[in-house]
C-alpha cells in the first residue's frame, strides 16, 4: 500500500538528485485523496511552491521541485481503473485543483522579480507540454493563458521571453492565418536580438503557408546554433515540395557554404539525405527538382557533399547509365544525367591516386571520347527565324548546350600523358571551334581545355590564332562581271574550233573512201584534240560566270566568337611573356575594331581583351588608356563595368606613372627646345603640374563612380581604390574620408559585397603600418565635418557621428598596429591618437559651445595617449577647461588631465580587447554587419535596454562601445559576425546573453576523482530546506 506524506516532506526529498519523482507523487497523490477538504491543500502547496518560484537561476534543487510540481500535477489526467462514475468526480477535483494553481500562476506573471516571472512562464511550459494529447482544459482558462503569455514573449529578460515562448507552442493554430500566437511568432522569429528566444521560436513555430519563409528566413541567422536548427527543422518538418526551386537552391548554396562546420554538416546529413528520401534515392531526381540547368554550381556542390558520405566503388555501381563503351548514348542524355557524370569524375580525379583507379571505369580512351564529343556537337540544332519564337524550341536548344558544356567540362579530368589521344583531342577542340553551329556560349570552355593540354604559351598563340583565322575566313561563291568583248572572243575561238572540226572529220571519210588508212588515223587523233578544246572552251565560259574566294566574316556572332577565344587565351598567357607581332595582329585585325562595333556584347569582350592585353605590356597599357577611359565614359553600363575594372588592374600591376609619363612626353620635348632660351626652369614646373593634373584628373573620373546610381559601377569602384591603397599604389585621406562615408550611408545598405569588401579593407589597412593610421587620423576631421553639416535631406544625415569618431579611434591605436610593424617602427616620437588628441583640442578652442563637443570630448576619453608627449596636450586641456560650459565634457576633460598626470593609460579595457582579438569593437561591429545580412532588422530598444545592464555591471568600455553600435545607422540591418566578434562577444557579452546561457557549472576544473566532484558540487548546490521552513508572510 502506498505510504502518505506531507506537502513539505515532499518538497524537500523532490529537491535530491536521484530521489524517485514516481513514487513521491504516489505518495503525496494517496495524502491529496484521502483529504475531505481540498482548499488547505490547495493552499499549501501553493506556499511551498512560492518558496521554489523566487529563485531566478537555473539551481539543481530548484528544477528538481519544478519537474515535480508538473509531474504531480500531470498524475490526475493518467488513467485510472475506477469506475465510470468515480471519473466523473476525480476530473471535476482535478479541474478544481488545475484551475487553482493555473489561477495562481496567472496572478503571478505580471510580479516585479524577474526569477517569479520565469518560473510562472516555466511551470506552464512544462504543465501544457506534458498534458497528453486527448487533454482538454476550459475556454475561458485558455484565453487566460494565452493572453498572458502573449504578454510575456515581450518580457525584458530573454530567458522569460523563451519560457513564454514554449508555453504557447500548443496554443498555436498555424492553419489559422489570423492566430495571434503565429503572428507573435513571426514577429519575435525576425526582430528579437536575443538568439536564443529566435531558437525557442524556431522550435516551436508550425510550418504552414505564411511561417515558412520565416523559417528559411533563419537559415541567415547570424547565430550559429539559430542556423543550424532552421536546417533541421526544413529536414524534418518541411517537404520539398513546399520550397520553391528558389528556395531550394539558395538553402543549398547558404547551408554548404556555410562558415560553420556544424551548420555544413546538418545540410549535408539531414537536410540533403531528406530530399533525397523523397526522391526515392534517385541523385537524379533531386537534380533535376534543383533545376541544374540554371544553376549547375549548386548541383555540384551538392552531389559532392552526398559523394563524401559513400565509398568510392558504391558510387561506381549505382551510376548505371554508361554503355559498354564507356559513355551515355546519344539519345540517354540528359541535363541530369551529363550533370552528375562530370562531377562524379571530377570527384574521382580530386581523390587522387585512389581515384585514378576507379576513374578508368568511368569514361573510354581520350580519342574515343575526343569524337563522342564531336559527333555530338555537329548534331547541334539550327534554329529557323520561326522556331527562334518558339519558346520550347529555344529551351530544348538550351538543354542541348548545357549537356554539351558539360561533356566539354568533362575533357578535364581525361588523361592526356598519351601522345595520340592528346593530338586528336586537339584536333577535334579545333574542330568544334570552326563549326558554325558551336554557339558561343561554349566558346570558353572549349578553349580553355584547349590551352589547358597545350603548356607552352607560343604554341598556344599559334594555335589560337589559327583558329581564329579559320572561324573569320569563309569560303564563298561570287559571280564574275560579265565583259562582251572577252566574251566576243571566246565565241569566236569556238566557231573556228567548229570550223576546224568539220573540215577534219570530212577529210577522214574521204581517206576511209580511198583506203588511207595511216592518213585517217593522224586525222583522228586531230578529231579528238579538237573536241578536248571544244569541252575545255564550253567549260571555260560556263565558269567565268562564278567564282569561289576566301572572305573574311564580320558577323556578330562570328566576331563574338574570336573575341571570346582571344580573351580565353590572354587570361592563360603568362604575364611576363609580352605582347608578340601575332597577338599584335590580333590587335589591329580584331580587338581595336571590336571596341567601335555596334554591339554591345562584342564592345564588351574587345574591353576585356584590351584590358588583358595592357596587362602583358607596360606600354601598351600607357597608349590605351586614354581609350578605355574613353569607353568608361560615354559607354552603357555592362561596358562601363568592364571598363572600370581594366583600368583598376592595369593601375595595380604599373601604378600611375607609367600614364604619367606619356603625358609628360611633349613637354619634356618641349624642355629641350626652350633650354636654349635658358626657360628650363618653367617648362619643369608646367610638365610636373601637367602631370599633377592628369593624376587629378584620372583619381576624380575614378572616385565619381563612388556617387554612381548603379550599385554594381559604385560597388566596383570602392573595391578597386581600396585594393589600389592597400597595395601602396595610392595614398589618399580625402578618398579614405568618402570610402568610410560610402560604407556608412544608408544608400549602400542593400550593397552586401560593397559593405564586406570595406568591412575587410579598413582595419587590415588600418592596422598594417603606422602611416595608414596616420592617414585615418589625417580623414578624422574632414570625416566628422562633412556628418556635422550633412542637410536633413541627405542620407548622411541619418548617421550616427558618434560612432563613426569611434571607428577613427578604434582604427588608430597604437596597440591595434600588427607585431612586425611596430618591431619595423619602433613606436617613437607622437602616435597617431596623440596627434588627433591635439586636432580635437584646437577644434575644441575654435567652438567650445558647439553640440559637436560633446563628441570631441568623447573621444579624448578613449585615446590611447604616450605620457611621454603629454606636455603641449596638458596645456591645450587646460585651455578647453576654460572655455568649455557643458558639465559632462568637463568631467571628461578632467578624467582625461588626471590620467595624463598620474600617468594612468586611458582606455586600457578597451585597448586589452583590441590586442586579443586584433580587432576593435567597432571595427568588428560593422565589419560583422557587412558579413550576413538579415531580412528584418533586431528589435534596437531591447538591445539597448540589455546593453545598459550590461554596462552597469561590468561597467567596460567594450560593453559602450556596443550599445552605440545600434546608433550608427538608423535603418541599418543585422548581419552576420565574424569570428573576431564572437570571441570578443565572449568577453563583453551583454547580460540578456548570458541570462540566456546560464547553467549549472562545476567549479572543478581539473581532473578530479569521483567522490570529490561530487563533494564539491554538493557545496555549491542550493538547499531549500531554509526557504521551505520559513513561516509565510502575513
Amino acid at each position: 500500500m502506498t505510504k502518505t506524506i506531507c506537502i513539505k516532506e515532499a518538497f524537500e526529498q523532490a529537491q535530491k538528485p536521484h530521489q524517485n519523482h514516481g513514487k513521491l507523487v504516489a505518495s503525496l497523490k494517496q495524502t491529496y485523496n484521502e483529504l475531505q477538504d481540498k482548499t488547505h491543500f490547495h493552499e499549501e502547496f501553493v506556499r511551498y511552491l512560492k518558496c521554489v518560484m523566487i529563485i531566478y537561476k537555473r539551481e539543481p534543487a530548484a528544477e528538481q521541485v519544478i519537474n515535480f510540481v508538473v509531474k504531480f500535477l500531470v498524475c490526475f489526467y493518467e488513467p485510472e481503473k475506477d469506475a465510470i462514475e468515480d471519473k466523473e468526480e476525480e476530473e471535476e477535483v482535478e479541474n478544481s485543483f488545475l484551475n487553482y494553481l493555473f489561477n495562481f500562476l496567472l496572478e503571478s506573471h505580471n510580479a516585479n522579480s524577474k526569477g517569479v516571472r520565469f518560473r510562472v512562464c516555466q511551470l506552464i511550459n512544462k504543465l501544457l507540454g506534458s498534458l497528453p494529447e486527448n487533454a482538454q482544459i476550459e475556454d475561458e482558462l485558455f484565453d487566460k493563458i494565452n493572453s498572458a503569455m502573449l504578454v510575456r514573449v515581450r518580457d525584458r529578460v530573454p530567458n522569460v521571453r523563451i519560457q513564454a515562448v514554449l508555453a504557447l507552442s500548443r496554443l498555436q493554430d498555424p492553419k489559422d492565418s489570423d492566430c495571434p500566437v503565429v503572428n507573435v511568432y513571426c514577429s519575435l522569429i525576425e526582430n528579437d536580438s536575443n538568439s536564443e528566444v529566435r531558437r525557442a521560436v524556431l522550435s516551436c513555430i508550425g510550418p504552414s503557408a505564411k511561417t515558412l519563409s520565416k523559417i528559411v528566413g533563419r537559415t541567415m541567422d547570424v547565430k550559429e546554433a539559430v542556423r543550424k536548427l532552421a536546417y533541421q527543422i526544413l529536414a524534418e518538418k518541411v517537404h520539398m515540395k513546399a520550397l520553391t526551386i528558389a528556395q531550394r537552391v539558395r538553402l543549398l548554396q547558404q547551408g554548404l557554404n556555410d562558415r560553420s562546420d556544424s551548420v555544413k554538416g546538418v545540410v549535408q546529413k539531414q537536410l540533403l539525405q531528406a530530399w533525397l528520401r523523397l526522391a526515392e534515392g534517385n541523385a537524379l531526381e533531386l537534380l533535376h527538382r534543383l533545376d541544374v540547368e540554371s544553376c549547375p554550381e549548386v548541383g555540384v556542390s551538392a552531389l559532392n557533399a552526398m559523394f563524401s558520405l559513400s565509398p568510392c566503388s558504391d558510387l561506381i555501381k549505382n551510376f548505371s547509365d554508361l554503355s559498354e563503351r564507356k559513355v551515355i548514348p546519344v539519345e540517354k542524355l540528359t541535363a541530369e544525367n551529363a550533370l552528375f557524370w562530370r562531377a562524379l569524375c571530377e570527384y574521382l580525379k580530386s581523390k587522387g591516386e585512389e581515384g585514378e583507379e576507379f576513374l578508368e571505369h568511368l569514361l573510354p580512351e581520350p580519342a574515343v571520347y575526343a569524337d563522342y564529343v564531336l559527333s555530338y556537337l555537329q548534331n547541334m540544332p539550327v534554329l529557323s527565324q520561326e522556331e527562334k519564337e518558339d519558346m520550347t524550341c529555344i529551351e530544348h536548344l538550351m538543354t542541348k548546350e548545357f549537356i554539351g558544356r558539360q561533356l566539354i567540362l568533362t575533357i578535364g579530368c581525361m588523361d592526356t600523358t598519351e601522345e595520340g589521344g592528346r593530338k586528336r583531342l586537339l584536333t577535334v577542340l579545333q574542330e568544334i571551334l570552326m563549326i558554325p553551329t558551336t554557339s558561343v556560349s561554349l566558346v570558353p570552355p572549349v578553349t580553355e581545355q584547349l590551352l589547358s593540354i597545350l603548356k607552352d604559351d607560343d604554341r598556344r598563340i599559334q594555335i589560337v590564332a589559327e583558329t581564329i583565322s579559320e572561324v573569320r575566313e569563309a569560303l564563298v561563291t561570287v559571280d564574275q562581271p560579265i565583259d562582251s568583248a572577252a566574251i566576243r572572243k571566246q565565241q569566236l575561238r569556238l566557231a573556228e574550233i567548229k570550223v576546224k572540226l568539220m573540215e577534219a572529220k570530212d577529210a577522214l571519210e574521204q581517206c576511209v573512201a580511198v583506203q588511207d588508212f595511216s592518213q585517217a588515223l593522224l586525222l583522228k587523233q586531230r578529231i579528238l584534240e579538237l573536241e578536248s578544246t571544244k569541252s575545255d572552251l564550253l567549260k571555260e565560259a560556263e565558269e567565268s560566270q562564278s567564282k569561289e574566294v576566301f572572305v573574311e566574316k564580320d558577323d556578330p556572332e562570328t566576331l563574338l566568337k574570336c573575341l571570346t577565344m582571344c580573351n580565353e587565351l590572354l587570361k592563360q598567357l603568362s604575364l611576363a611573356k609580352g605582347l608578340g607581332p601575332t597577338m599584335d595582329g590580333i590587335i589591329e585585325s580584331l580587338i581595336i575594331p571590336g571596341i567601335t562595333n555596334i554591339h554591345p556584347a562584342i564592345r564588351n569582350m574587345a574591353v576585356l581583351c584590351l584590358g588583358s592585353c595592357g596587362l602583358q605590356s607596360k606600354d601598351f597599357a600607357s597608349q590605351h588608356l586614354p581609350l578605355i577611359l574613353q569607353v568608361l565614359q560615354i559607354d552603357e553600363m555592362k561596358v562601363k563595368l568592364s571598363a572600370l575594372k581594366a583600368v583598376f588592374d592595369q593601375l595595380l600591376m604599373f601604378g600611375i606613372e607609367p600614364f604619367k609619363a606619356k603625358k609628360g612626353g611633349s613637354s619634356h620635348n618641349g624642355k629641350e627646345e626652350e633650354d636654349e632660351n635658358g626657360l628650363s626652369a618653367e617648362v619643369t614646373d608646367e610638365a610636373e603640374e601637367e602631370e599633377t593634373v592628369t593624376t587629378h584628373n584620372l583619381l576624380q573620373l575614378l572616385s565619381g563612380f563612388l556617387d554612381s546610381e548603379v550599385s554594381e559601377l559604385r560597388t566596383e569602384a570602392a573595391e578597386g581604390l581600396a585594393k589600389l591603397m592597400f597595395s601602396g599604389r595610392l595614398i589618399s585621406a580625402k578618398l579614405l574620408s568618402r570610402l568610410v562615408l560610402l560604407w556608412y550611408n544608408p544608400v549602400t545598405e542593400e550593397d552586401t559585397h560593397l559593405r564586406h569588401c570595406l568591412g575587410v579593407f579598413f582595419p587590415l589597412f588600418a592596422y598594417s603600418n603606422r602611416a595608414n593610421q596616420e592617414c585615418f587620423e589625417e580623414a578624422y576631421l574632414p570625416t566628422l565635418q562633412i556628418l556635422f553639416n550633412a542637410p536633413a535631406s541627405s542620407p548622411l544625415s541619418e548617421v550616427d557621428a558618434s560612432n563613426v569618431a569611434e571607428l577613427f579611434v578604434d582604427l588608430t591605436r597604437p596597440s591595434g598596429l600588427n607585431q612586425s610593424a611596430k618591431a619595423s617602427q619602433g613606436f617613437q616620437g607622437l602616435t597617431a591618437h596623440d596627434s588627433l588628441a591635439m586636432k580635437v583640442c584646437n577644434e575644441i578652442l575654435a567652438d567650445p559651445s558647439a553640440p559637436d563637443v560633446r563628441i570631441y570630448t568623447k573621444v579624448l576619453s578613449s585615446l590611447e595617449l604616450n605620457k611621454d608627449f603629454s606636455k603641449d596636450l596638458l596645456i591645450l586641456l587646460d585651455k578647453v577647461l576654460e572655455v568649455v560650459k557643458d558639465k559632462t565634457c568637463l568631467r571628461i576633460i578632467e578624467k582625461v588631465k588626471n590620467s595624463l598626470n598620474k600617468g594612468n593609460p586611458i582606455s586600457e579595457e578597451v585597448s586589452t580587447t583590441t590586442k586579443e582579438t586584433g580587432l576593435s569593437p567597432v571595427t568588428q561591429d560593422r565589419q560583422q554587419e557587412s558579413d550576413r545580412a538579415m531580412p528584418n532588422p533586431v528589435n534596437q530598444d531591447e538591445e539597448k535596454k540589455e546593453t545598459a545592464e550590461a554596462s552597469e555591471e561590468g561597467g567596460s568600455t567594450t560593453a559602450k562601445l556596443r550599445s552605440t553600435r545600434s546608433k550608427g545607422l538608423r535603418k541599418a540591418t543585422v548581419e552576420a559576425k565574424s569570428m573576431s566578434r564572437r570571441r570578443n562577444c565572449r568577453i563583453t557579452r551583454s547580460e540578456s546573453e548570458r541570462e540566456a546561457s546560464e547553467q549549472p557549472v562545476s567549479p572543478a576544473s581539473s581532473r578530479l576523482p569521483r567522490r570529490a566532484k561530487t563533494a564539491a558540487l554538493g557545496k555549491t548546490r542550493l538547499n531549500l530546506s531554509k526557504l521551505l521552513d520559513q513561516e509565510p508572510a502575513e
